[in-house]
């Protein structure tokens, strides 16, 4: 069997799986996961090992919420990294909110769940699986937010522009490695440029950071950050505020408290593939920082250590980045700056006036 036979059938099993009913959830989850395959997610979720656990903490509620639910792939792909077999899919689940889930009201309306997920294959089979699903989206389409108002445009992530994101045959290796070291080549513009500089947004604009991304391109930020179009949409409403609030993350003193957390998580990226026009690049976490600067989702600055979940999924057309999916787990971030995110949910829900 070939690693793109294994890629076809986790593809079927996988929205198999989405679409199980309940009684057949076990058999489902059998067919995909490894025995004591390891899950990790968005905040509550977070970490679990093991079927069992899954089907009862992940996937038995989640299907309670929404009976109907279906998955939509937007992008699937993969690849190898340091000797691991990957598959990245980016996507939305689709179902009608029935019943309340991790304390998010039922609408009894279709609502849309967007996921970025990153699968480790062995034999077949998953045994690591990272699942960025957008909480906070999925509260505001309840009708509350509990946040400061997002800086770019919230809504659905649509797919490529190009219309070929499911891969499930083999690519050119040559171009799947050239995206990959565009996307790096960029990421290192980012890592390069300092901070305490004071350039503000002239200074992200005009940086190398410019010759990687095409004129017309989208990012697509997680929920409370929103989407952007161009580079001066991406400056103004996620990187200036961001590297305003997080800036130089080796600077200012800061370098030895991180690096105690890199040794203490585990960080940096698990995950970095190029395949056909997309790459994807991934850590758990993957970004370290001090919260040193006001203004990211409307907060003061904390002066805490905080750690972040994000994966990046790119398409690269005409020659440059042309749109940048970002799932990054926000739940978990804010709760590190002090943000409960589903305390304030309830206290909103509890107000007078709401049923």
């Amino acid at each position: 069997m070939t690693l793109f036979d294994d890629r076809k059938q986790i593809h079927a099993r996988l929205s198999r799986l989405a679409e199980s009913e309940p009684r057949d959830l076990r058999a489902a989850l059998e067919g995909l996961y490894a025995a004591d395959a390891q899950w990790r997610g968005s905040h509550p979720l977070n970490e679990m090992c093991g079927r069992d656990a899954i089907a009862e903490l992940v996937w038995s509620p989640l299907q309670r919420a929404f009976p109907d639910l279906e998955r939509r792939d937007l992008i699937f792909m993969g690849g190898r990294f340091e000797g691991r077999d990957y598959i990245a899919a980016m996507g939305h689940f689709c179902g009608t909110f029935a019943r309340d889930w991790l304390g998010i009201p039922a609408t009894g309306l279709p609502a849309y769940l967007r996921y970025g997920e990153v699968h480790q294959i062995e034999d077949g089979r998953i045994v690591q699986s990272s699942c960025l699903w957008d909480v906070l989206d999925l509260i505001r389409q309840a009708g509350f937010w509990p946040i400061a108002p997002s800086m770019g445009a919230e809504g659905m992530w649509p797919g490529p522009i190009t219309a070929d994101g499911i891969i499930l045959t083999p690519q050119d290796p040559a171009e799947g490695a050239r995206n990959l070291s565009q996307t790096l080549a960029m990421h290192a513009t980012l890592g390069a440029y300092d901070d305490e500089a004071a350039e503000g947004r002239d200074g992200l604009l005009n940086m190398p950071q410019k010759q990687h991304w095409h004129p017309r391109m989208m990012w697509y930020g997680p929920s409370g950050i929103g989407t952007a179009r161009g580079l001066a949409g991406f400056v103004d409403c996620h990187q200036l505020p961001f590297r305003s609030a997080f800036p130089n993350r080796k600077g200012g003193g800061q370098w030895d408290e991180i690096a105690a957390m890199k040794a203490e998580h585990g960080g940096g990226h698990y995950i970095r593939v190029g395949e056909g026009a997309y790459s994807v690049t991934a850590g758990w976490p993957s970004v370290f920082a001090m919260h040193q600067g006001g203004g990211f989702l409307g907060l003061a600055p904390t002066g805490r250590p905080v750690t972040m979940r994000v994966m990046d999924f790119y398409l690269h057309h005409e020659g440059l980045i042309r749109e940048n999916w970002v799932p990054l787990d926000m739940l978990d971030l804010l709760n590190q700056m002090g943000v409960d995110v589903l305390a304030r949910l309830q206290s909103q829900i509890r107000r007078p006036g709401r049923h």
